[in-house]
């Protein structure tokens, strides 16, 4: 099956799916040895993919459909996300405060209905069909607060997690075959499947996961303003 924006709905409903250990997000800014070797594999992919697709995808500077709405992230997606913030702060102390500002805003206007814990920010393992329901419709609205409102750029963009990277190319996330809606415009299914996106063939991610958990005892996921604000 192939449904535009699969992909994002399938970021949304796996965290409901994974069992979270009750863990707050204090982790650790060091993450494991090859988490570079992942980035640098799934930005190969993103490169190739671009170069296969680049007739079918709208992605471009400026167009920031995809950084509205919240989406669940994983350790590693945090850890990079506030090393970033860190390293900004120390280039540019002035914009890490306004995303710092955005990104505290945001968790004041979610925490009322945040599906799981907002002391932590990590997100509930509730698999419910009332559960799945919130998760679906919660917080589709919200901008991320790394999303520059001006220039309509990612403030982090060299540290942002592994779905944004991925977004927009066609690919398989949930037994789905999905991507943007705004991309593969006109194109046929066979077309769509014949530029899958493979950005992590070997489940590094995963490894990485189990690695960092084994080690610091961090797991769960959370979302971008959470890991923020919390971390």
């Amino acid at each position: 099956m192939i449904a535009a924006n699969s992909h994002w709905q399938s970021a949304k409903r796996k965290t409901l799916d994974r069992l979270l250990g009750g863990l707050c997000l204090d982790v650790p800014l060091q993450a494991p040895a090859r988490d570079q070797q992942l980035i640098q594999i799934v930005d190969s992919a993103l490169a190739d993919a671009f170069h296969k697709s680049r007739q079918w995808l709208a992605c471009k500077p400026g167009c920031s459909q995809c950084c509205v709405g919240v989406f669940a992230i994983n350790q590693l997606d945090a850890i990079r996300l506030r090393k970033g913030l860190a390293d900004l702060e120390a280039r540019d102390p002035q914009r890490a405060a306004r995303i710092r500002e955005r990104a505290h805003a945001s968790v004041a206007r979610l925490s009322p209905d945040f599906p799981g814990d907002p002391a932590t920010g990590l997100l509930n393992t509730d698999n419910s069909e009332e559960a799945c329901k919130h998760w679906d419709e919660y917080g589709n609205s919200e901008p991320c607060p790394v999303l520059d409102p001006e220039t309509k750029t990612c403030d982090l963009y060299e540290s942002r997690p592994v779905i944004c990277r991925t977004f927009g190319p066609a690919l398989t996330a949930e037994g789905d075959l999905g991507h943007c809606e705004l991309c593969f415009v006109g194109a046929t299914p066979e077309e769509v499947i014949a530029h899958e996106m493979h950005p992590d063939p070997d489940h590094l991610e995963e490894a990485l996961l189990k690695e960092l958990k084994d080690a610091t005892g961090a797991s769960g996921e959370t979302i971008i303003a959470f890991a923020l604000v919390r971390g």
